[in-house]
């Protein structure tokens, strides 16, 4: 047999979609229990469906489901894996994908693009901006820096630039 390719159609026949999760509709050979939550939490966090013995992740499918076409990335607007409600999702690329983040633990400001400046010591704003670091000060008060350092993510990162 051919491969199945997963198609909106094939998606509107086999789940209901209803607050982020798809839900069987029907029951087949595999114990898929019509009106069970399709899915389990994956250890990075996303949910992962499978399909004829292929795994998928549910944003990806959900996004098919709604939108008829899957983009090569898509973006959890508010940072949980697990929140598959369409609205939380969004179409992007990778650059755009990398900007709406959390802190990282290496972070030792508290602040994302903030960094101590031994050198001159104040607070360096800085942004990487498509593989080049764009510089914006050194500052002695770390609320300047975050000032700055937001209002520049806003500017060149628009709606995924996840401010402090």
């Amino acid at each position: 047999m051919a491969e199945q390719i997963i198609t909106q159609e094939l998606l509107h026949k086999l789940f209901d979609y209803k607050e982020g999760k798809l839900y069987w509709k029907n029951d087949n050979k595999a114990k898929k229990i019509k009106g069970c939550v399709a899915g389990y939490i994956k250890k990075e966090g996303y949910v992962g469906i499978r399909y004829m013995g292929k795994l998928y992740l549910a944003h990806r499918l959900i996004y098919l489901y709604h939108h008829g076409n899957l983009p090569e990335f898509i973006d959890h607007i508010n940072l949980i894996k697990s929140d598959n409600r369409i609205e939380n999702l969004r179409s992007c690329n990778r650059n755009e994908n990398q900007r709406n983040h959390a802190l990282k633990i290496t972070n030792t400001s508290g602040y994302k693009n903030i960094t101590w400046n031994k050198k001159n010591n104040k607070w360096q704003v800085t942004l990487d901006l498509n593989g080049k670091k764009l510089y914006f000060g050194c500052y002695f008060n770390i609320d300047v820096a975050k000032f700055i350092s937001d209002t520049m993510r806003h500017k060149y990162y628009g709606q995924f630039g996840r401010n402090n």
